[in-house]
């Protein structure tokens, strides 16, 4: 009797299956709070243009957007160190409280963004100090989404998988869209003077409000029932960064989900969601208000697409839907920027057409026009001409000539000798160069449509991804094990794209050209996947 009563004692009891209202509540809160905590993170993205203006002042136009977008992309550049951090406390404390302490660092930095003075009124501290927040901001996210995957992953019925993280899979998003229509309507309501004045701060603000009600929603969650379980048999590890990184098995798993799965779909990602805003707005010159809005249809449009294939990959497998992802994107993407120029300002497209604009010189006399510290001076005929055509957003080609023959502009059969400003403006005028897209002149239907399309192949790569991930890994390291490719794959490959790609087209002059980069690296993650990544569909993870 005692015997069996030692016995009956010690077994751990099974893990309950939870009630359809009880799943319900879980999938929303752990996606609300992520949706919230996007918001932050993205809201720098959507305002990157007046940031350059506000804390990057000191250069020249050009410089100082790309200046922002490193700003931007240092929050990215740290989001391993943050799943490294955070996943193991995850693995070793439990997820729940781990995603409350990553979701409370994350507003209260997105907070201080907003009352952060400029760098009119503090100097060079000004962007110092917003990249230290940027930094904290990526630390937080770095471990927010390894747990909120994780956590719905370990509540979800085997064979749903797909399905419950596909709502997590939508926070990105959602998050994004959030920032974009806040900040159209900020913009709406006071005016686009004073929003660029002041305004711009609201949206950073209203992260205070947010950070309580995350908050407050994720204090009602318990914690994840593979992970009690797990902690009531004493099967938890000790080194939760050892066994994921230093043991070849694990270790070499990490790497094929990098690179055979998540660099690919972090590009696809920035591609069709951030790199389509900064296209439309810094180099077919759309308004800022136009391109939020068409964006913002499109990701409303394109959202409910996560579910979709989220729950198609519980069916036919995670691994066809990615791949079919990178491969879209990597065949179609030239053809579609190509046609968003076409739609959203033709005359552009007809003017390069018609008039296409040269630059012949001596490469030995063109600078790369990058200097955050604002010292050096970019006076040679080659940088004056070069940095009128950026500012302007006038595509253009390079050809080499002798240094003996200075440079010339060639704008269609109009010469412009050694980068005269006047001359330059007055060709480019009489070629019908638009300084801005015309409204009227927009087909914005379909450009909607074609954003539509790009966000089409987001929802392809993304919505299998966290399933796939937590399937890759044991329950013990999961959380670490998952979060370093997903946040190496999106914070460095993907966030660093939007720079890159405008760096490229800053030097070649061709407004495609940026888009090698994403292409690429979707061609070299599609042949790694396909090779060498096996479906993980049918996998228990219990």
């Amino acid at each position: 009797m005692r015997a069996a009563e030692s016995a009956h004692a010690v077994s751990p009891p099974a893990i309950r299956e939870l009630t359809p209202g009880e799943v319900r509540r879980v999938i929303f809160a752990s996606s609300l709070g992520t949706v919230f905590e996007w918001y932050d993170f993205y809201l720098y993205g959507s305002l990157a243009a007046i940031i350059s203006k506000q804390f990057f002042s000191a250069v020249n136009p050009t410089a100082a957007f790309i200046f922002a977008l490193l700003a931007f992309a240092a929050g990215f550049a740290v989001r391993p160190f943050g799943a490294l951090v955070f996943g193991r406390l995850g693995d070793l404390v439990g997820r729940k409280h781990t995603f409350l302490i990553t979701i409370v660092i994350m507003g209260i930095s997105t907070t201080l963004v907003g009352i952060l003075p400029s760098y009119a009124r503090i100097g060079i501290a000004a962007p110092v100090v917003l990249i230290v927040l940027r930094l904290l901001q990526g630390l937080a996210l770095g471990g927010e989404y390894g747990g909120a995957a994780t956590y719905i992953a370990e509540h979800a019925p085997h064979g749903k998988r797909g399905a419950y993280t596909s709502w997590i899979q939508t926070t990105a998003t959602i998050g994004l869209l959030l920032s974009l229509l806040v900040i159209l309507g900020c913009r709406i309501a006071l005016g686009t003077e004073a929003f660029e004045a002041w305004g711009w701060r609201i949206p950073f603000l209203l992260s205070a409000v947010l950070l309580g009600v995350s908050v407050w929603i994720r204090l009602t969650l318990n914690e994840s029932p593979l992970f009690q379980e797990m902690k009531r048999e004493g099967k938890m590890s000790k080194a939760p960064l050892t066994e994921s990184f230093a043991q070849w098995g694990n270790a070499r798993i990490v790497l094929l989900a990098l690179f055979g799965l998540t660099a690919g779909q972090a590009v696809v990602w920035y591609t069709g969601q951030f790199y389509t805003l900064f296209f439309l707005t810094q180099t077919l010159k759309v308004d800022a208000q136009t391109a939020n809005i068409l964006i913002a249809i499109s990701l409303v449009l394109g959202t409910p697409f996560f579910l979709v294939f989220g729950a198609m990959s519980d069916r036919i497998g995670r691994k066809p839907i990615i791949m079919a992802g990178l491969a879209l994107a990597a065949l179609t993407y030239f053809p579609i920027f190509k046609a968003i120029t076409h739609f959203a300002n033709p005359a552009l497209e007809a003017a390069q057409v018609a008039s296409p604009v040269v630059v012949a010189t001596d490469p030995a006399g063109c600078s790369v026009q990058f200097n955050p510290v604002g010292t050096a001076k970019f006076t040679s005929p080659c940088d004056i001409a070069k940095a009128a055509l950026v500012k302007r957003g006038v595509p253009y080609s390079n050809e080499d000539a002798p240094a003996a023959s200075g440079t010339e502009v060639r704008v269609g059969s109009t010469r412009i000798e050694q980068g005269n400003s006047a001359a330059l403006t007055a060709a480019l005028d009489a070629a019908k160069y638009p300084v801005k897209a015309d409204h009227a002149g927009m087909n914005k239907p379909m450009v909607v449509l074609l954003l539509w399309i790009l966000v089409l192949y987001v929802t392809l790569v993304y919505a299998p991804i966290a399933a796939m991930l937590v399937e890759l890994f044991p329950t013990r390291i999961r959380y670490t094990s998952m979060s370093l490719p997903y946040h190496i794959g999106n914070g460095w490959f993907g966030g660093f794209l939007p720079t890159t790609a405008f760096a490229i087209v800053a030097a070649t002059g061709n407004i495609y050209s940026g888009l090698w980069y994403p292409v690429v690296i979707s061609l070299a993650t599609l042949i790694v996947g396909l090779l060498f990544v096996k479906e993980t569909k049918d996998v228990d993870i219990r």
